[in-house]
C-alpha cells in the first residue's frame, strides 16, 4: 500500500492498526466476518470510479457496456444460490432495502407487523426511532417471556386483530430458527405481504443449516456480510410479480447510481458462497455456536431461549452482577470483541442493558473450532467473574493473541504493509 502510506500516513496508520486488531482479537459480533482477499480486491478496484444510473440495458449514461454485464451476472448468482425469481443487487445496505420494499408495497400509514427490538427485532421492522415506526404503523410480535421464543399462535392472533399489510420475519438477536412457513401461512390468512428478513442468517441459509425463506415469501431481503462473507451491502429477492415494483422503489424511488465496486464485491462473494467449502464452513459455524453456548451453560450463564440453532447467542448476565456494558467493555480489553445487547423484557435501558449478544461466524472463518470455543468460553468467565481485576484481564488479553496467532484471518496479510507487526503493539494494546 504504498500509494496511501504516501499521500495519507494518518488513514494508513489507522488502517494497519485495525489489521492487528483484527488479526490479534477473537471477534464475537455476530454481524462481523472476514471478507476474503478476492472480495476485498473487487470492493476496492476501479468500478468504484463509474457512476450508473439505472439498471442493464436502461442507463441514464453512457459508457456502461462492462457494468451492464457486471451487474446482470451477479443478479443471475443471487437467483441461482438462493432459487430467487428476481433479485436488485443495488441496495446500499440492509436498512435501505428493507424501506425499498414498503416503499414498492405499501401506502403511508399501512401497518408493518415484526420482531420488537427489544425481543431481537431491528429498527427498520417498525421502531419508534426509525422512519419506518413513524411512517408506517408499526405493530409487534414479541417472544414468549418463559421460552424466549416466538409463539406463533400468539403472531397468528396478533395478526388476525390488527391486520398488517406486511409481515416481517427477521431479527438481529434472536437464536433460533425462524418458522418461515408459518409466517408465510400467517401472513396468508390475513392477506398480507411477507418480507424474510435474512440479513444475519443468508450464509447459514445457502449453506444448508436454515430453512429458506423463498418458497413461501413475497419478498426477501438481506445484507451481503455477515454470515454471507461479501462486502457491506444488500440484496432484495422477490417473485416475478413483484419486480417492476421493487426495482423502481430502489431506483428511482430512493437511490442514485449503485456502487459498482460494491455489486463486484457480492458477485464474488456469491460465487463463493455456492462451493462446497462455504458450505462446511456453514455448518461449523452452527456446530460452534451451539458448543460455545453449552460450555457457558455449563458455567453458569443464562441465555436467553436456553442455547441457540444458528450463529448468534444472546447472554442474560442478569445473575452475574455485571451489567453487559462492563461485560462488554472488559472482554474488549481482554482481546474478546462484542456487544452489549437488550434482552427480553430487560429493565435496563438500551445503553447500559443486561446482555451482551456472541456469534460465531469470525472465528470459524478463521478455522477456529470446538476445542476453540471451550476455551473461549472459559475465557469469557475468568474476565466476568474478575471483572475488576485488570491485571486477570491483561493475563487474558495475551493468552487471546497467543492462540490468534495460530489462526489466520482471511483477507490480512500484514505484509501488505511496509510496516512490521512490532511497531503497532504498543499502540494496540492502548
Amino acid at each position: 500500500m504504498h500509494a496511501l502510506k504516501s499521500v495519507d500516513p494518518e488513514i494508513y496508520n489507522l488502517l494497519l492498526q485495525e489489521s492487528c486488531y483484527q488479526l490479534e482479537s477473537i471477534r464475537l459480533i455476530p454481524s462481523e466476518n472476514y471478507c476474503s482477499k478476492a472480495v476485498l480486491e473487487a470492493s476496492g478496484s476501479i468500478f468504484t470510479n463509474k457512476y450508473s444510473e439505472g439498471y442493464p440495458g436502461r442507463r441514464y449514461y453512457e459508457g456502461q457496456r462492462y457494468i451492464d454485464q457486471l451487474e446482470t451476472l451477479v443478479c443471475q448468482r443471487a437467483c441461482a444460490l438462493f432459487g430467487a425469481e428476481h433479485a436488485n443487487v443495488q441496495p446500499y445496505s440492509g436498512s435501505p432495502a428493507n424501506l425499498a420494499v414498503y416503499l414498492a408495497l405499501l401506502k403511508p400509514g399501512d401497518a408493518i407487523m415484526g420482531l420488537s427490538l427489544p425481543h431481537g427485532g431491528h429498527l427498520t421492522h417498525g421502531w419508534d426511532v426509525s422512519v419506518t415506526g413513524r411512517f408506517w404503523r408499526a405493530v409487534r410480535y414479541t417472544v414468549d417471556r418463559e421460552s424466549g421464543r416466538i409463539d406463533y399462535d400468539a403472531v397468528r392472533d396478533l395478526a388476525k386483530k390488527e391486520k398488517p399489510q406486511i409481515i416481517v420475519a427477521g431479527a438481529t438477536a434472536y437464536p433460533r430458527t425462524l418458522d418461515f412457513k408459518a409466517f408465510g401461512e400467517i401472513a396468508r390468512e390475513v392477506g398480507a405481504y411477507f418480507l424474510a428478513d435474512i440479513a444475519h442468517i443468508a450464509g447459514l441459509i445457502v449453506g444448508g443449516v436454515h430453512p429458506s425463506p423463498i418458497p413461501y415469501a413475497d419478498v426477501v431481503t438481506t445484507t451481503t456480510h455477515k454470515t454471507l462473507r461479501g462486502p457491506r451491502g444488500a440484496m432484495i429477492m422477490c417473485r416475478a410479480a413483484l419486480a417492476e415494483q421493487i426495482d423502481r422503489a430502489v431506483f428511482p424511488g430512493l437511490q442514485g447510481g449503485p456502487h459498482n465496486h460494491t455489486t463486484a464485491a457480492i458477485g464474488v462473494a456469491l460465487k463463493e458462497a455456492s462451493t462446497p467449502a462455504f458450505r462446511d464452513y456453514a455448518r461449523q459455524v452452527v456446530i460452534n455456536a451451539k458448543v460455545l453456548a453449552e460450555e457457558l451453560l455449563a458455567r453458569g450463564f443464562n441465555l436467553v431461549s436456553g442455547g441457540t440453532d444458528n450463529h448468534l447467542i444472546l447472554v442474560d448476565l442478569s445473575n452475574k452482577s455485571v451489567t453487559g456494558k462492563q461485560a462488554a467493555k472488559a472482554l474488549d480489553r481482554a482481546g474478546i470483541v462484542c456487544n452489549y445487547n437488550t434482552v427480553p423484557y430487560d429493565p435496563r435501558k438500551p445503553f447500559n442493558p443486561s446482555g451482551i449478544r456472541l456469534g460465531s461466524p469470525a472465528v470459524t472463518s478463521r478455522g477456529m473450532g470446538p476445542s476453540e470455543m471451550r476455551q473461549i468460553a472459559s475465557w469469557i468467565d475468568e474476565v466476568i467473574s474478575h471483572i475488576d481485576d485488570e491485571a486477570r484481564i491483561a493475563k487474558v488479553a495475551h493468552e487471546v493473541r497467543e492462540m490468534c496467532r495460530q489462526f489466520p484471518a482471511p483477507g490480512i496479510l500484514l505484509e501488505d504493509f511496509e510496516d512490521s507487526r512490532p511497531s503497532t503493539q504498543s499502540q494496540i494494546n492502548r
